[in-house]
């Protein structure tokens, strides 16, 4: 290519004389030798393309591009410099400047990674993890999922919403003690206990997330190793055992109670004292497919606890409590107060055991007090258990205590027969002796 001065002297490049190049000419400023030089060429499109031009080491020439539409003293400055450099010592001008320009784009990368491991640690919240714990919960089917979620929100979201925001990584035990303090301290212990095991289960959720395939993305997505709530010290006085049973009076009264003609919660009362006072939200699931007419027996899903699978609990039907499912309803809901077509529930339960605590109170045949469903749960166990009815057999009958292995995998004894000896004793204890059971139209409706 043909190379000139931007005129005739041997002088250094003038802005006037740049720009009086002629398309594809050259033009350099003089240079000492050994010092590389300033070169200049005008483009065909019209611009300047600004070089640095010196020797290699192995003796090839080369030329270092400074850049386009520079000004004469731009292009001088970054001349001077890759001069000085060379003339140092730097003889191989275009490698080190590579070299610069990769160490540079590697800590561009390194400091990319750092911002992309700094927001998603940012992102993986404590609240992100109790959030993931709580849809683990739903997802596995645990009725106790609202309630965590509505304690959570309450006594870690909105009271320490800093902490709730901070990384879950960097939570440690000091942050999670002053949770559990406070409500120590405001002499909630019961709640206490409750939020620091669903803070460690929370964190062994995610842990275990890890290695579990099954487990629920967003929990192993938090890539957690340590449960800064595993050392919270336990909460002593947080559980006082139910005391609350009926006297054998007071159970003959609430049955007299809802046995009576026209009574709208009657069927339902009924039906679930006579299967042995089953946990309200496992009677609520039953439906049509779970009730098997011929065998008289209605399947139930117990959901309490750990396990991940529902254990099936079958629980047989008396004569009377088939005749409490005729007159609730011809629904798929077993446990109703809608024909069917809705569960009662535990609200539905709450307003019926409510009406009839409220009309034993005024008759004066409450001398222990209010009760509850769980108070009734209670009651049956400590009825059978006075009439000799085995421990094994109530177990069985109120599916609880059967978690052991010995229970998981080998006794496949379901006691069908037993269960129901039991419920024929309770029955038997309602009426006092000799007593007649008045006729009762099936199907009554609330006035």
């Amino acid at each position: 290519m043909e190379r000139a001065k931007a005129n005739t002297k041997k002088g250094a490049l003038t802005t006037r004389g740049v720009a009086a190049l002629q398309p594809g000419k050259w033009a350099a400023d003089p240079a000492a030798r050994g010092a590389g030089r300033l070169q200049v060429i005008k483009l065909n499109a019209g611009g300047l393309a600004w070089y640095f031009r010196y020797t290699r080491s192995d003796g090839k020439r080369d030329a270092l591009p400074l850049g386009t539409d520079l000004t004469l003293a731009e292009a001088r400055g970054l001349a001077a410099q890759l001069s000085r450099r060379y003339q140092a010592g730097e003889r191989d001008l275009r490698d080190a400047l590579e070299a610069e320009q990769r160490a540079i784009e590697r800590s561009r990368q390194d400091a990319d990674a750092v911002t992309a491991v700094q927001k998603k640690l940012a992102a993986a919240t404590l609240g992100v993890l109790l959030n993931a714990y709580c849809d683990q919960l739903d997802r596995l089917g645990k009725e106790s999922a609202s309630d965590v979620r509505k304690a959570l929100a309450r006594h870690v979201e909105k009271p320490w919403q800093e902490l709730w925001s901070k990384p879950a990584s960097q939570v440690d035990t000091e942050d999670l003690l002053q949770v559990v303090a406070r409500l120590v301290h405001d002499g909630k212990l019961r709640e206490a206990a409750k939020v620091r095991s669903y803070l460690r289960a929370a964190y062994a959720a995610a842990i275990a997330a890890r290695h579990d395939p099954a487990a629920l993305p967003k929990l192993r997505e938090l890539k957690l190793s340590t449960n800064p709530a595993r050392d919270l010290a336990t909460i002593e006085g947080n559980t006082q055992p139910g005391e609350r049973h009926l006297s054998l009076a007071e159970l003959r009264c609430y049955w007299r109670h809802i046995s009576e003609p026209g009574f709208y919660y009657g069927p339902l009362l009924r039906f679930h004292l006579l299967t042995g006072a089953q946990r309200i939200a496992q009677l609520s699931r039953a439906t049509s497919a779970d009730f098997d007419a011929d065998a008289k027996v209605m399947r139930l899903y117990d959901k309490k606890g750990r396990r991940k699978k529902p254990r099936e609990h079958d629980v047989p039907l008396i004569a009377e409590a088939v005749e409490a499912i005729e007159e609730m309803g011809n629904g798929p809901y077993l446990f109703t107060l809608t024909k069917g077509t809705t569960a009662a529930g535990i609200s539905g339960m709450g307003d019926a055991l409510d009406a009839v605590n409220e009309a034993m109170s005024k008759a004066t045949e409450l001398p222990g007090g209010r009760f509850t469903a769980r108070d009734l749960r209670r009651t049956v166990e400590t009825r059978l258990s006075a009439e000799g009815v085995s421990l094994e057999d109530r177990s069985h009958l109120q599916s609880h205590g059967l978690s052991g292995v010995q229970h998981r995998h080998y006794d496949k004894h379901k006691r069908i027969n037993e269960a129901r000896a039991a419920l024929e004793t309770l029955r038997r204890l309602l009426d006092p002796p000799g007593k007649v059971l008045p006729f009762r139209k099936r199907g009554s409706k609330k006035a």
